[in-house]
């Protein structure tokens, strides 16, 4: 055998030399600066996005700040309310018909008047409790009373009315509930 038989053999050094000169360095280098490209516009729409996130999100806190800012003062107030009620639930009607007496009740009942229209220009509701069903998110059951009148799970007495502040709890109803007749 001839060497003219066999085609030259290259070596590795060579077939790879030939391949860094076959490939084009501007495409390599485009290529390099499209993904760099893409990249960075995933991050911007990333960033965008959360920029939006963040801003909603303050938005929100805000709007809830405004909403609820007077939760604190609104569940002190309402021991106030509660001792104003209790004071005109035990008046006598004697001492009501009574003329001397006359302008301090009248005065008492236009406070708890004034009180409640203030609690309503707040967003401060009272929570319906007697004849309703228990429910746990907005009234306390204090104790069960046998009762042939109301199905069980029914509240028949209030013993501290409940509050919604917007629609957020603000003091649950505590309340004594039926239970089935003996």
């Amino acid at each position: 055998m001839s060497e003219q038989e066999f085609p030259e053999v290259q070596t590795v050094e060579e077939v790879v030399t030939e391949a860094e000169v076959e490939t084009d360095p501007v495409a390599d280098i485009l290529g390099a600066l499209q993904a760099e490209i893409a990249e960075a516009k995933a991050a911007t729409l990333y960033a965008q996005a959360e920029t939006q996130n963040v801003r909603r999100r303050l938005e929100k806190d805000a709007q809830d700040a405004r909403a609820y800012a007077a939760t604190g003062f609104a569940r002190d107030i309402l021991s106030v309310a509660d001792n104003l009620a209790r004071a005109l639930d035990v008046i006598p009607p004697a001492m009501r018909e009574d003329e001397a007496n006359k302008g301090l009740i009248v005065g008492l009942e236009a406070t708890q008047r004034e009180l409640d229209s203030v609690f309503a220009r707040n967003g401060i509701t009272r929570i319906e409790s007697i004849g309703q069903p228990l429910d746990p998110n907005r009234h306390q059951a204090m104790m069960e009373m046998p009762s042939a009148d109301a199905a069980p799970g029914t509240i028949v007495q209030e013993m501290q009315a409940g509050y919604m502040i917007k629609d957020r709890l603000l003091r649950p109803a505590m309340v004594a509930v039926a239970k089935a007749a003996e």
